[in-house]
């Protein structure tokens, strides 16, 4: 089977298993909310709402029916893309929740993303470069501690250094409330007041985004930190590189226009888990700095007992690990053609 061929294939096989997957998730998610404690009716009316009210309010979310139907019903949703409502408010539809608070997740986890490229290549190229020193030794000691520091530890470090310390950054939170937000096109601030000419309004958001997206990206940087030093120092020790000395080329050119961009194939491998992390990341750092994301959404339904929009935000994120783990493989494959599948 030729390469284009096999790439073909496994693209098909991906594709046909991420609604499995999906499934699985979706059904997990909703038996398991299902089994811990708690009433969404006694979340939503309180424990001694009367007796008569709260069989009312539960016959109108279908939640007398036998599990078996509220799956099969769910299922059948979900089938027509159709995410539900959510128990709380207004019960506004669980795609308009998703629309309104996605977009600061996005800003989030895209500055944070930057921010852990930047920080755990810089760390791990000085790392390997100059291996059996202090600055290899450093770099080791640097992923290790970021990697195993709690994300939640970490934000409050920060806040209580930069925030109340320091008085540098705000304690948490998007957008002061005494300054008009940007007017929405995309959701994002950043972007949308660059959309609008409006620098004031730019420097701000990114003023409330700095301590945030540190704090993420510092403990996502050590997953590049690893891949780069591994990587770089095995390609550094390869025959080409030898033969590249040997011509007389400078470390410095060795380094950065052969070895390095070697290096990086696995970086690109390890994007679809690291969009795991971010996601999962984004939600405790959310809730440490009072963020308005998806993932302090997700918090608050799972403290709300509302089942749809917890299903839904779980599911949505899940569909999107899943696409990005399949492009980037595609990307991939392109990018090393002695890669096959």
């Amino acid at each position: 089977m030729s390469r284009s061929s096999s790439l073909r294939y496994y693209i098909f096989a991906r594709i046909l298993l991420a609604p499995l997957m999906l499934w699985l998730i979706t059904s997990v998610v909703f038996l398991l909310l299902r089994a811990t404690p708690g009433d969404p009716i006694d979340a939503m009316l309180g424990p001694h709402a009367p007796e008569a009210v709260k069989a009312e309010r539960r016959a109108a979310l279908d939640l007398d029916k036998p599990l078996w139907m509220q799956y099969l019903k769910y299922m059948g949703l979900l089938l027509r893309l159709d995410l539900g409502k959510s128990f709380v408010g207004q019960g506004q539809s669980v795609w308009g929740i998703i629309q309104k608070f996605f977009p600061a997740t996005v800003e989030l986890a895209l500055f944070s993303l930057a921010i852990a490229f930047v920080v755990g290549i810089l760390v791990g190229t000085v790392s390997a470069s100059r291996p059996n020193t202090a600055f290899d030794t450093g770099g080791r000691l640097f992923g290790i501690i970021t990697y195993s520091i709690p994300l939640f530890w970490l934000g409050m470090l920060l806040q209580l250094v930069f925030s109340v310390q320091l008085g540098i950054f705000p304690l948490g939170t998007r957008f002061p409330v005494t300054v008009p937000a940007p007017e929405s096109v995309t959701g994002i601030y950043t972007i949308d007041s660059l959309l609008h000419g409006n620098l004031n309004q730019f420097f701000i958001a990114l003023y409330y985004l700095a301590l945030p997206c540190l704090t993420l990206g510092i403990s996502i940087s050590s997953i590049f930190e690893r891949i780069v030093r591994v990587n770089l120092k095995q390609t550094l020790q390869a025959d080409y590189v030898e033969a590249a000395r040997a011509r007389g080329i400078s470390e410095s050119k060795i380094l950065f226009s052969h070895a390095l961009k070697n290096a990086m194939i696995p970086v690109i491998t390890i994007l679809g888990l690291t969009l795991a992390s971010l996601l999962g990341g984004a939600i405790l750092t959310e809730i440490t700095f009072s963020w308005p994301g998806l993932g302090n959404r997700l918090a608050l339904a799972i403290d709300q007992r509302d089942y749809p929009t917890v299903q839904g935000i779980v599911v949505f994120f899940a569909a999107i690990v899943a696409l990005a783990s399949i492009a980037i493989d595609v990307v991939n494959a392109y990018i090393d053609p002695r890669i096959r599948y």
